[in-house]
């Protein structure tokens, strides 16, 4: 697979020419009346920022760091430190204090241990270190400088990982927390940088930039900090030293910060070179957020001082990094451009709602192929048809930019189109989730993104559904629906550069009907839960699992309940059933009983599938790969299906599941598996055997990387 070598390069592949619909021109006029509403409302939120911001520097001014108090202050001791956290001082002794107060505050989570290291201050500031206890104070024999300083610093450590904070910074809470874990979290990770903010509010960097001329820049400086773009966790080219973590054990095999660069700046860019250098990634963590006093300690002016040092060691890191530096963006790239190392391009993703993985299949399977994207090194935006979610949005959005996707959001972007207008024109793939989006979104995404390659996911195909409970039903109402559902469907495919289905039989279905297109498969994916062989022994139950939003499962309850479990009772008395899966209409809670347990939404599954014996999936209609079935083989639970069920998944009755579509065969092949525990673990076994095959992380990584080839295949 080949790339251009700058990450930046923009792919120029013609597109299909298009011809709007009528509807489709509707659409376009209301999205234009819509973002220029958003660009008005958009002024207004910035320009309250600005006064709050205004009052915030103000205030700032007038509190900057008192003089040192007199009491004393105790920081924690522990006998084991995951972090060593060191503070070089040359004198602002108020500073100090308050940067110490601040850790002494917010500090949670690591065991840690603070060393600051006395650059022969020549004001009271080892008076101000003696009232604070727990703290270990380095005096430098002379002045060493900063990067002198953080070295002697380093060497004294005992902790996991260092971390180097500056004297001019006051931490808030959560701040060491996220890094240390972040650094935790994967091997690869080998230096680990804070968000850093100005006192009055105002960004200072979420991450560096580094040009091909070896100049830098902190991207989002004097922005605000809350905007998406600088919320989520990425890799980044370096992290200003004001607040960084590296690995004490990398960190020594590097022979800490370079000599070559004092008495300080650049040494942050070329530790964060060196590292990459090792194999290890660079990650920008904005769930560490410390205020940083910028120029306390070296000043701003470029011609004096201490800064004067900025202009020279460009050149010495120019010259060291020359080749590396080739790859690099060029200088003026504008930084929203330059700020994601992706090397292979950027891609939006478009669903109807940001995925609850812990509530349905097709949720957890968006955010497992958000995952593999961001895997594979491409920059993932994500966004909802209406850049919004419900009161928890805050939680949901949080968890995808800690997977490192941004996610474009209210009241940043007001809407699809608006973020179209403005940044459509950098997107290399934009990938439009479920039918009704896809409708609502692609005339925009041609128009605004003229170069991405278009991909419609169906998760499945509903006019496929909404035939078979036509069928079911005997209704003539829901044939027209479906009939019209399949012409919509189609014509999507006709017009996209690709069309991704979660199974072979779905994809047949298509190439019969649309020889000429282009369809991939891209299924569910799931780990398996349980590696080790599961014990039939102590399990009680039977249990269904299902979001109830989705009207197959509801259809699936009430037939399992009326016409199979009587049945099944009548064999084995008194064996529970739990129904499980949110927003349960009233006809499912209806069903409650002693029997019967309407349980709703299970935040965590694994005690429930732990009791249960067998896993029954008793859908009469439906289309695409079932997650109840994938879920419950996961975790070595067998599963009783019907065919429709079944569908798709490589699965052969009495082999790795039973198959029933009668209520009395449906029965028969529950008690069976409650009584033979041989025939039980046979198909808990080869259950899981399935998952690993034709489910797994492995296989959507390949399903992605064919898709990838087939849009790109220069």
């Amino acid at each position: 697979m080949k790339h251009p070598p700058d990450p930046l390069a923009r792919r120029t592949q013609a597109q299909p020419a298009t011809t709007p619909s009528p509807l489709d021109s509707a659409r376009e006029l209301r999205s234009e009346i819509d973002a220029r509403t958003a660009r008005l409302r958009g002024r207004y939120d910035d320009a309250l920022y600005d006064v709050a911001r205004k009052l915030r520097s103000a205030w700032a001014a007038r509190s900057a760091p008192p003089p040192p108090r007199s009491e004393r202050v105790a920081l924690p001791a522990f006998a084991s430190i995951d972090a060593s956290i060191v503070v070089p001082v040359y004198g602002k002794s108020a500073f100090t204090a308050a940067c110490l107060r601040a850790i002494a505050r917010f500090t949670d989570g690591p065991t840690y241990e603070v060393i600051v290291v006395d650059d022969a201050s020549p004001d009271d500031t080892q008076e101000v270190l003696a009232r604070f206890d727990n703290v270990r104070v380095h005096q430098n024999a002379k002045n060493l400088g900063f990067i002198g300083s953080c070295n002697a610093g380093a060497a004294l450590a005992r902790g996991r990982h260092l971390v180097f904070l500056n004297n001019d910074t006051e931490v808030t809470a959560g701040w060491l927390r996220t890094l240390v874990a972040t650094a935790d979290a994967s091997p690869d990770v080998g230096l680990v940088g804070s968000k850093l903010v100005y006192p009055d509010g105002r960004l200072q960097e979420a991450g560096g930039v580094v040009f091909a001329d070896g100049s830098a820049a902190n991207f989002g400086r004097l922005d605000r900090p809350d905007r998406p773009a600088y919320e989520y966790e990425r890799d980044v080219d370096y992290c200003s030293g004001a607040s960084l973590l590296v690995p004490r054990a990398l960190f020594e095999r590097l022979s800490g910060f370079d000599t070559r660069y004092a008495p300080a700046y650049y040494e942050d860019t070329d530790l964060a070179f060196r590292v990459r250098e090792a194999g290890k990634r660079v990650v920008y963590q904005p769930r560490s957020v410390v205020v940083h006093f910028e120029g306390v300690t070296s000043g701003k002016d470029l011609a004096s001082g201490v800064k004067r040092y900025q202009v020279d060691n460009q050149v010495t890191f120019a010259a060291r990094w020359q080749s590396v530096l080739a790859r690099q963006p060029a200088a003026g790239t504008p930084l929203d451009l330059a700020k994601d190392r992706a090397p292979r391009g950027r891609v939006l993703v478009i669903d109807a709602a940001v995925p609850t993985p812990d509530r349905d299949s097709g949720s957890l399977r968006m955010t497992r192929v958000l995952e593999t994207l961001r895997g594979l090194g491409w920059a993932v935006s994500f966004s909802s048809t209406d850049c919004t979610t419900p009161a928890d949005e805050p939680e949901r959005h949080r968890y995808l930019e800690e997977l490192g996707i941004h996610v474009v959001r209210r009241p940043h972007a007001r809407s699809i189109r608006a973020h179209l207008l403005e940044y459509g024109a950098r997107y290399d793939v934009v990938v439009l989730s479920r039918r009704d989006v896809a409708v609502a979104h692609l005339a925009s995404v041609r128009r605004h993104a003229p170069r991405a390659k278009v991909v419609f996911d169906t998760v499945d195909l509903h006019f496929l559904r909404e035939r078979r409970e036509a069928e079911l039903r005997g209704s003539n109402a829901l044939a027209t629906v479906a009939a019209r559902t399949h012409d919509v469907e189609l014509d999507l495919v006709r017009r996209v550069d690709c069309t991704l289905v979660v199974s072979n039989s779905e994809r047949e279905i298509l190439e019969r009907e649309l020889p000429d297109a282009t369809v991939r498969v891209l299924s569910n994916i799931h780990d398996v839960e349980l590696e080790a062989e599961a014990d039939p022994r102590g399990r009680d139950a039977i249990a269904f699992i299902g979001s109830f939003r989705h009207p197959p499962n509801v259809d699936a309850v009430l037939w399992l309940v009326r016409d199979i479990m009587p049945r099944v009772w009548a064999k084995t008395p008194g064996v529970p059933l739990l129904l499980v899966g949110a927003d349960a209409p009233a006809e499912v809670r209806a069903l409650a009983e002693p029997r019967v347990e309407v349980l709703g939404h299970v935040d965590d599954l694994r005690p429930l599938l732990a009791r249960t014996r067998v896993s029954v999936a008793p859908l009469r209609f439906g289309a695409g790969v079932k997650g109840k079935v994938n879920t419950s083989m996961s975790h070595g639970v067998p599963v009783v299906a019907t065919t429709i069920a079944a569908e798709g998944m490589h699965l052969v009755d009495g082999v790795d599941v039973a198959l029933a579509d009668a209520p009395d065969a449906f029965a028969d092949a529950v008690v069976a598996l409650a009584a033979d525990d041989e025939r039980w673990l046979r198909l808990s076994v080869a259950g899981k055997a399935n998952v690993r095959r034709h489910f797994s992380k492995d296989r959507a990584r390949e399903a992605l990387l064919d898709v990838e080839k087939l849009l790109f295949p220069g």
